[in-house]
């Protein structure tokens, strides 16, 4: 009783300095105003009403070409907090640049200006929602291999210099989940790799080079993804470990990165039954008593996104999944969809911040923490532009020291997990397997992938066949085995390209052909790691980017030695 007494005592002076303070700021004044940022942050929660305190905490994307009536209504007339830019129509981004400034335009014509938080995916890797001509990096799991920390800085660098040029100030990134389940499908190649130690120190080099670029980082799945094979958009992954597997494993790259004072952690769709009953997203016990009281963490929590089945599933209904979520203690929750302005996500949670005032301080202290982490970027002095200068995105994107910068990078992260014959400098009968031509991002007819054109500057001349392996299925793996099988007698060397399992598969067949065989492993490294004994030489490369093709054939052809290492145990 005495502590609660106490409690309430050490509130009510602390809500009383802040009225105190803030109360000396004069009425007219907004985001912009010129004082100190504490103060500020306590002037505007106090003067926003309960649906703008709400709306602060919430994070809309839009699905057309451009922001919806809905999401603009959201923002002009609702003073909506944050919005998310996601992969389905960022080819122009033009565009995209324009979506961002006008959205910031209506936030600045609300009374108080605040801006908007506008996030988006761009890990690395395949995993890139922005499109158009930014970068396709070498990824994680390809700075893994190299294990320096300078890769992982630079590459936050650079991604985030050409998504801050469109406007975009927040990123969700890096994945610090773990390869630790093999049969991962989600998460794979997006992990720096298996060893937490190792994840911990690049990710906290991740968050550098994001910093310094001026993008805000988030770091993502909290508390760990890898240890599953279900995807959290499908269904609730379970992660069948105890607390202490789970500190000396999932959580030691959050140690590190809340010792460097990561900004933002993305809270997944995850349940660890073994330590909590319901999934980290909308669980207090993980939220508030594990990552904010025990592990220290005093930045934004954000949710990933409501509308998948891990979260909405499991609460019921999307309301319901809301309410948890804020309840937990998440600062911004993230929708992929906009909701309707009168939905019940909404009202629901402005008649609990009536009736409870235990919700009410709840959403309070998460808007108050929004509003304070915008005013610190904002006013910080290298934010990313509420108006993007259009005129300019094409000398910005791609970044051309970026270009350089991940081509060096893609060398270093080449693995020999196979070195026979060495160098293969051509000179024989060549047929190289690899993948179907390709409509590129932003035109209408297909042309040959860059693989082949990165294998012709170094070897002129040779047989190709093409594979569509995304789409290939058990009667595609068997009609292409038969055909390579019959076609290998023709030819002495056969570099394959293996992008996953089905690939992986088809290449088995050659296993008694009696040829070299060079396999090149382009994305998750697990699918060549068995089997392939009868191949000369394995190169892993985890990407399909074009700096990782120059890599690939440069490695092969003996321009350098590749000194990568594979961040998983054998």
């Amino acid at each position: 009783m005495k502590k609660n007494i106490l409690a309430f005592f050490c509130l009510f002076c602390f809500v009383l300095s802040s009225f105190s303070q803030s109360s000396q700021i004069p009425e007219n004044a907004d985001f912009w105003s010129d004082y100190p940022n504490e103060q500020l942050a306590d002037f505007l929660v106090a003067r926003l009403s309960d649906e703008e305190l709400l709306a602060q905490i919430f994070m809309f994307g839009w699905a057309g070409e451009e922001p919806s009536l809905l999401l603009n209504q959201w923002v002009s007339n609702k003073g909506l907090g944050s919005v998310k830019v996601f992969g389905w129509n960022t080819n122009n981004l033009e565009q995209v640049a324009r979506s961002i400034s006008s959205l910031q335009e209506r936030a600045q014509k609300r009374k108080y200006k605040i801006p908007l938080f506008v996030a988006t995916d761009q890990e690395g890797g395949f995993i890139r929602h922005v499109k158009g001509n930014t970068t396709i990096t070498p990824g994680n799991m390809a700075i893994g291999a190299s294990e320096y920390p300078v890769d992982a800085y630079y590459s936050a660098f650079y991604i985030s210099r050409e998504i801050k040029a469109l406007g975009i100030n927040m990123n969700f990134a890096p994945t610090v989940d773990l390869y630790t389940n093999r049969d991962s499908s989600v998460i794979n190649v997006r992990s720096f790799g298996e060893d937490a130690e190792l994840v911990g120190q690049l990710g906290s080099a991740f968050v550098a080079g994001s910093l310094a670029a001026g993008v805000i980082p988030t770091a993502k799945h909290f508390p760990g993804h890898g240890d599953t094979s279900s995807d959290s958009h499908i269904k609730l992954p379970g992660v069948y470990i105890d607390w202490e597997q789970a500190e000396k494993r999932e959580l030691v790259p959050y140690k590190y990165l809340i010792s460097q004072n990561v900004p933002a952690i993305m809270s997944g769709h995850l349940l660890y039954p073994r330590i909590e009953e319901h999934p980290a997203s909308l669980s207090r016990g993980w939220l508030h008593d594990i990552l904010r009281e025990k592990l220290g963490f005093k930045g934004l929590v954000i949710t990933d996104d409501m509308q998948m089945t891990g979260a909405w599933g499991y609460a019921g209904s999307t309301s319901e999944a809301f309410y948890r979520a804020i309840y937990a203690g998440n600062d911004i929750i993230l929708s992929s969809r906009t909701a309707e302005l009168d939905e019940k996500l909404l009202t629901r949670n402005l008649q609990e911040m009536q009736v409870s005032q235990e919700f009410r301080q709840i959403v309070l202290t998460a808007a108050r923490r929004v509003i304070l982490s915008k005013l610190n970027y904002f006013k910080g002095g290298n934010a990313a532009p509420l108006y993007p200068e259009i005129a300019r995105l094409k000398d910005q994107i791609p970044d051309r020291e970026g270009q350089k910068f991940f081509l060096s990078q893609a060398c270093r992260s080449i693995t020999a997990y196979k070195k026979g014959s060495w160098p293969y400098r051509g000179g024989d009968k060549l047929l190289i397997v690899g993948p179907a031509d390709e409509i590129p991002e932003n035109a209408s007819e297909p042309v040959e992938s860059e693989f082949f054109t990165e294998a012709q500057k170094r070897y002129g001349e040779f047989a190709r066949y093409k594979i569509n392996f995304p789409k290939l299925g058990s009667v595609g793996i068997d009609w292409n085995g038969n055909n390579l099988e019959y076609m290998a007698s023709t030819y002495d060397t056969i570099i394959f390209y293996v992008p996953n399992v089905e690939g992986a598969e088809i290449a088995k067949r050659l296993k008694n052909c009696g040829k070299r065989v060079i396999i090149l492993s382009s994305l998750e490294p697990i699918p060549v790691m068995s089997g392939f004994d009868f191949a000369d030489t394995i190169l892993m490369g985890y990407s399909y980017s074009i700096f990782t093709y120059k890599a690939f054939f440069g490695a092969l052809s003996g321009e350098f030695e590749p000194q990568g290492k594979l961040p998983l145990s054998d």
